[in-house]
């Protein structure tokens, strides 16, 4: 793939001999034992767990002592009358305190838990919702004011098409003052706290944009034009773009107008503030901080935060100097609750806590982060929906064995859950796990490399989730010993190119890692297209075993790495099944500085000479004989064993790589190869199906994907 990437992380492993139904009961066992070291029925060894019981209601009140019949008003009450509890030594180290929770809390500030909030693997500290509707903790407001627009101003701005059905809500009326402003965002930024957004029937509406949704104008030339890495035409950003288009030239005011582009490639995008637009040219210039990329003719982009571009159902304005919030409802505007984004930081913060149990709520409508989980340890989200935020649903950062447990992570500014944890010098694990989780639309503002699942550094499992409807990954790994098994995943990279719906590359030490038994189907892509399971770039050493790629451009891609194990894999109707390159071995500077420079220096920062990746990973010391040669690292001891394709293309290999870097054996393409009933979903092979036959053993989708426990019926 022709193109500059940020680095991105990767991992291998060898090869666990147990068949798949062992495997499988080994996950179950290990999250049946995750599971009830936080139970709030039993202790350490089974006994029955003392417990003290809390009670907080919406209706409730605070000088209340918290009891079923005169609970608390607020969770902050009863968190802090636990920790007095606890300091006066009223509540004993062997008696776990529960919090039981109903209604609906507005926050204005978040809810944080502390180390002095821990409680112990035995009698952890918990919080659970007490009624079949899940408690509602929000960082929102609700908009209880509309009316028909009035203002003679903004009505000369609406279009036509949108005049009588437009509403307007005086948000100082309400109390909010604070609005937020639009951020540059996207590719290669930080995350930052996004603008106040609607909510409006739990779904996010859309800041007004030209063109709509789904549309883009293309850019026609630029201001500066400047040479790039490959030595093509291309715009410097600070220069300015040109455009073809007569829309802008009803606009009256552009004062506080944006755009969101991908500006120089399809896996790339950011949201920029305009500085100037002469819309008699169709040329725009922008403000600084500026993308990471140059601009090229024929990218994509639109406007935002336009009024006169109020002009569609589901779309919003506001106007900050006013105060006033514009709405065109999808539906009648008094049918729906209406909620605004108000809290800036993450709804519910645990910050160095240990051992907490956070049960069935819904948690929503922030700015930030709807969790914020830093250098916890022991602490798990079950059965909870996160929904509606401004930047990731669940942010897991640093700490150990922290768990997300059968929750739904939607509607999202960013990724939805991101998990870092474990030493990668070291090889330490940091054993987060995210099981049987629902996550889907995420990535509203930065659409490209905030994933479904995001997982950093070493020893961190994803299983049995459902991930779909996102711009870019499903699931993003960087590091070692990472475990990504028995998740579906489809309908991703829909608005991005040149991307994988399972993501890692750039470094030679991401190793022991597994993409195990995972049914990857109905990938989007645009421009350069998609790949199920992309390993880009001159990553190595991946297990790829037990899984059903379906309807995916490529389906596994070998971007010029090495040791892989691809086995026992099911392809139907992939164009190419697996396909393999050379890139780490092509003479241009761009591929050769990559190798030579970025991912030799990333061999020397993890010591790969030394225990524990000497020892642990030896294989990765055969790229030496190369860099002294200095011809660059060409792909090799690749196993492709055991898989079967239907339908499509087999296997390519090109672009430097030669046919021997590859072991392909018993492996069998063929158009019917047997399965029960691949039009229901049944991929398991008839009896005599020849690949079983040659060693192939046989994939059960019942395993993959969501599964009933008792959160999730």
């Amino acid at each position: 793939m022709m193109k500059l990437k940020a680095a991105r992380k990767t991992r291998s492993n060898c090869l666990d001999q147990r068949s798949e139904t062992m495997r499988y009961a080994a996950t179950i066992f290990m999250l049946l034992f995750l599971s009830s070291c936080t139970s709030p029925e039993t202790g350490k060894k089974g006994e029955t767990m003392k417990s003290m019981e809390l009670f907080v209601s919406e209706t409730g009140n605070d000088k209340n002592p918290g009891t079923s019949e005169k609970p608390f008003a607020t969770l902050e009450k009863a968190r802090d009358k636990i920790r007095e509890l606890r300091k006066t030594g009223t509540l004993s180290s062997d008696t776990a305190p529960v919090v039981h929770v109903s209604g609906r809390f507005e926050m204005k500030s978040s809810l944080k838990f502390t180390k002095e909030d821990s409680g112990t693997p035995g009698q952890p500290l918990i919080f659970r919702s007490t009624q079949k509707e899940k408690a509602v903790i929000t960082g929102g407001k609700k908009i209880t004011n509309f009316k028909p627009v009035t203002d003679e101003t903004a009505l000369s701005r609406l279009r036509p098409e949108a005049k009588g059905k437009v509403f307007q809500s005086d948000l100082k009326e309400l109390g909010i003052s604070d609005f937020g402003t639009l951020s540059s965002r996207g590719f290669g930024r930080k995350i930052s706290t996004a603008h106040m957004e609607l909510f409006f029937g739990n779904m996010p509406m859309t800041l007004s944009r030209y063109p709509n949704e789904g549309k883009y104008l293309k850019l026609t030339g630029y201001g500066k034009a400047i040479k790039d890495e490959w030595k093509a035409e291309t715009g410097d950003l600070s220069g300015g773009f040109y455009y073809a288009d007569e829309r802008p030239k009803s606009w009256k005011a552009t004062n506080d107008l944006w755009v969101h582009g991908f500006w120089s490639w399809d896996w790339a995008n950011s949201v920029e503030h305009v500085e100037s637009i002469d819309s008699e040219k169709g040329f725009v210039k922008n403000y600084p901080p500026y993308g990471l990329y140059n601009m090229r003719k024929g990218q994509r982009f639109f406007f935002l935060n336009v009024l006169e571009e109020l002009d569609v159902p589901g779309e919003f304005y506001v106007d900050r100097e006013k105060g006033m919030l514009y709405f065109y409802p999808p539906s009648p505007v008094d049918k729906s609750e209406a909620l605004v984004s108000i809290l800036k930081e993450p709804v519910i913060s645990f910050d160095h806590p240990e051992n907490i149990l956070f049960e069935n709520f819904v948690i929503e409508c922030g700015r930030s982060h709807g969790v914020d989980i830093i250098k916890g340890r022991n602490i798990t989200l079950a059965g909870c929906e996160v929904r509606n935020v401004g930047n990731r649903g669940i942010n897991v950062n640093g700490g150990t064995e922290n768990r997300i447990i059968s929750s739904d992570v939607y509607n999202t500014g960013d990724g939805g859950i991101s998990l870092e944890g474990g030493d990668r010098k070291t090889l330490v694990p940091g054993n987060h796990l995210v099981h049987n989780c629902h996550i889907h639309h995420m990535g509203r503002w930065s659409k490209c490399y905030q994933a479904g699942i995001s997982m950093t550094g070493v020893g961190l499992t994803a299983t049995n989730n459902l991930i779909h409807d996102g711009p870019h990954n499903a699931i993003l790994f960087n590091g070692n010993e990472m475990t990504i098994e028995y998740n579906e995943i489809h309908n991703v990279c829909l608005e991005t190119g040149d991307v994988g719906a399972v993501y890692t590359g750039r470094d030679y030490t991401f190793r022991g890692n597994k993409i195990n038994y995972n049914f990857i189907h109905d990938i989007g892509g645009v421009g350069m297209g998609s790949m199920g399971i992309y390993m880009d770039d001159c990553v190595s050493g991946t297990e790829i075993r037990g899984n059903i790629l379906k309807n995916s451009t490529r389906a596994v891609f070998l971007g010029g790495g090495r040791d892989f194990k691809v086995e026992n894999n099911i392809f139907i109707n992939c164009k190419p099944a697996i396909q393999i390159d050379g890139r780490g071995i092509d003479k241009n500077p761009v591929w050769s500085n990559m190798v030579n420079k970025h991912m030799k220096d990333r061999l020397k920062e993890m010591n790969h000479h030394n225990p524990p990746y000497s020892t642990r990973y030896p294989e990765i010391a055969t790229v030496d004989k190369y860099y002294e040669a200095g011809n660059g690292v060409p792909p090799e001891n690749i196993t492709i064993k055991n898989n079967i394709c239907s339908g499509g293309v087999w296997l390519k290999i090109e672009w430097n790589a030669k046919p021997e870097c590859a072991k392909v054996a018993d492996n069998t393409v063929s158009a019917d190869p047997g399965f029960i009933d691949a039009e229901k979903g049944d991929y398991l092979l008839k009896d005599d199906a020849p690949a079983l036959k040659t060693g192939f053993k046989q994939i059960s989708v019942s395993k993959i994907g969501l599964q009933k426990d008792k959160y999730r019926k």
